[in-house]
């Protein structure tokens, strides 16, 4: 499924019951990942999986594939740091395009933060320097998915500017 940015938004809003604790959270710095953070990034992409429970023959299969889109540029990773948690989030942008704008278009086709980083702010860090680097890069704009009944993750989705469009996504998996 493409665009499934939801893990780490399901958790990374504060509570209302956490009110004041939540302002009181050390800052997540955002950075994008270099060859040098493919370990760091790999840990984390493991993580996402899990979460989706996707069956993965080969371990090293997730850290090849995040080496070889930051290899060759083919895709914008991002990792969420908490001072005293380390690095605990991650987001991976595809970049694509709008044939209805006539322009540059992004994916953000995955958004994780570890359990131990959750409700630190990191994944609204990490979804707002998306946002940042697609203003400064002059794109249409920024789509994502997350599933129906992940309201909390809608909930951040909606508070950050993203709007429910009106189109059907359809998928047909070639195995």
């Amino acid at each position: 499924m493409n665009g499934q940015a939801q893990a780490a938004a399901q958790q990374d809003v504060p509570s209302p019951a956490e009110g004041s604790a939540a302002a009181s959270v050390p800052e997540a710095s955002v950075r994008a990942a270099g060859e040098a953070d493919v370990e760091a990034a790999a840990v984390l992409f493991r993580g996402y999986l899990d979460f989706y429970e996707v069956d993965i023959e080969d371990p090293d299969a997730p850290r090849a594939f995040l080496a070889e889109r930051i290899a060759k540029d083919e895709s914008l990773v991002l990792l969420a740091e908490v001072p005293e948690a380390g690095t605990v989030g991650f987001a991976q942008v595809y970049r694509g395009f709008s044939s209805l704008s006539l322009r540059t278009a992004w994916v953000l086709n995955d958004l994780y933060v570890a359990p131990e980083g959750r409700r630190t702010g990191a994944g609204r860090a990490l979804l707002r320097e998306v946002l940042r680097r697609a203003r400064e890069a002059g794109v249409s704009g920024v789509q994502l998915e997350t599933a129906y009944d992940n309201t909390v993750a809608q909930g951040l989705y909606e508070a950050e500017g993203f709007v429910r469009e009106e189109f059907h996504v359809y998928f047909h998996d070639l195995g």
